[in-house]
């Protein structure tokens, strides 16, 4: 059975004016390899905005893959490579970067006018060197097309975002090796989560609290950081719970990161910089309905 091998509660940091809770990166911890940042932005939208002055504008990323889960309002997701799409809540924007892209996030039209709820996890995913130049790819999967399952006692709800859980695969494509899951949990509701031991793995909790393994507990806003010691671990909810998983295969590379930019080194990090200002990352103009 994994043991715990830290508890960390999330930082507040400013992003643009936007303040968020930061589990990762942390103080003496720059990745959770693959797994580079993660931002949660729970808050209530005031209405009376227009969509371009909401959400983040157009920005480059190389050498990664961003992903977006959104659990109320929804994501409006626009790109260089011509890509338009909304996603709800319950569903997920995975974009795998590759050699560059541009891209922007925004609330959708109708939040940013008249306000409401408004809540995502975004996370970065290393890519291995081999795959850093890749063609650019976005994947919209809807709450619809996300498969789910659940415990035995039919308390926790697990949407399986990528890789493969309780003999259900996602279809999203992955640089390397992954397992991705919503938990919805009711109070009561026990678990065993079984995942490669060579996998790093880390549960982050939305809200509520989890006791692991019938020992540590975690609250709202805890990321619970795993040892690679076992093959599975349990999970139990003290009360209405959200949480995420992300584990996977660690990548083992050289890592110099730059902003928006991921790669292996200095070097790379330059280049990416002169091929964002000289275009050849493309253009994002943003086109807004009155």
């Amino acid at each position: 059975m994994r043991t715990v091998r830290q508890i960390m509660p999330s930082q507040k940091v400013n992003m643009g004016g936007i303040i968020l809770d930061q589990p990762l990166p942390q103080k003496g911890i720059d990745q959770i390899d693959p797994f580079l940042l993660v931002h949660h932005w729970s808050d209530i939208l005031p209405g009376g905005q227009k969509q371009g002055e909401v959400g983040v504008g157009p920005h480059p990323h190389r050498g990664f893959a961003p992903v977006t889960l959104i659990f109320n309002g929804n994501v409006h997701h626009r790109d260089s490579m011509g890509n338009n799409s909304i996603v709800k809540s319950g569903g997920t924007q995975w974009m795998n970067s590759g050699d560059g892209i541009i891209h922007s996030e925004r609330p959708g039209k109708e939040i940013a006018e008249n306000g409401g709820s408004f809540e995502i996890i975004q996370f970065w995913v290393n890519a291995p060197a081999k795959n850093k130049r890749d063609k650019p790819s976005y994947q919209p999967l809807s709450k619809e097309k996300t498969p789910w399952t659940y415990s035995d006692d039919e308390l926790i709800k697990v949407g399986i975002v990528a890789g493969e859980f309780s003999n259900t695969k996602s279809n999203i494509e992955t640089y390397t090796p992954l397992t991705i899951l919503r938990f919805e949990i009711q109070e009561g509701g026990e678990m065993e989560i079984p995942l490669p031991e060579n996998y790093n793995a880390f549960i982050y909790i939305l809200d509520g609290e989890l006791t692991i393994n019938k020992k540590n507990k975690g609250k709202t806003r805890d990321l619970i950081w795993f040892n690679n010691d076992g093959e599975s671990f349990k999970i139990q909810g003290n009360s209405e719970t959200r949480a995420i998983l992300l584990s996977g295969s660690p990548i083992n590379e050289p890592l110099a990161t730059y902003g928006p930019f991921v790669m292996n080194t200095n070097r790379e990090i330059m280049e990416a910089l002169n091929d964002y200002q000289s275009g050849k990352m493309g253009i994002l103009v943003e086109n807004f309905e009155d």
